[in-house]
């Protein structure tokens, strides 16, 4: 027996993104940060609008999709409609040097990463 509203969220998605499964672009991955270019316009569907609004300030793609209370793959199939339309850009977080005073935004190497993770693992 199925609950009451649970077989809704498929077609909702489904309808978001006009039935496709997979972005138009490969632009975006968990950490790309997306800015508006612009505001939204009258006759807008109504999660680009949240993302432009969201988006005023640069703002991670699982940032998006998790206020949004979305898949990360749905949420960037809307990000990719907005890239294409001109209406977001996108930055890409940089990766330094390991040198020290590296920018407290870079990305950390794989080396360091590994660390945490079996720093994790002990735990």
């Amino acid at each position: 027996m199925a609950r009451a509203g649970r077989d809704d969220e498929p077609d909702r998605l489904y309808t978001l993104t006009g039935g496709r499964s997979k972005p138009d672009s490969d632009a975006f991955d968990l950490v790309t940060l997306v800015v508006s270019e612009c505001d939204p316009t009258p006759g807008m569907q109504s999660e680009h609008v949240t993302i432009l609004d969201m988006c005023r300030a640069p703002t991670a793609v699982v940032e998006i999709a998790a206020e949004m209370r979305l898949p990360v793959g749905i949420a960037t199939i809307l990000l990719s409609d907005l890239l294409h339309s001109g209406k977001i850009t996108v930055r890409h977080p940089h990766v330094s040097s390991t040198v020290p005073g590296a920018p407290w935004n870079s990305v950390p190497d794989s080396t360091t990463l590994e660390k945490v993770l079996v720093g994790l693992r002990n735990l």
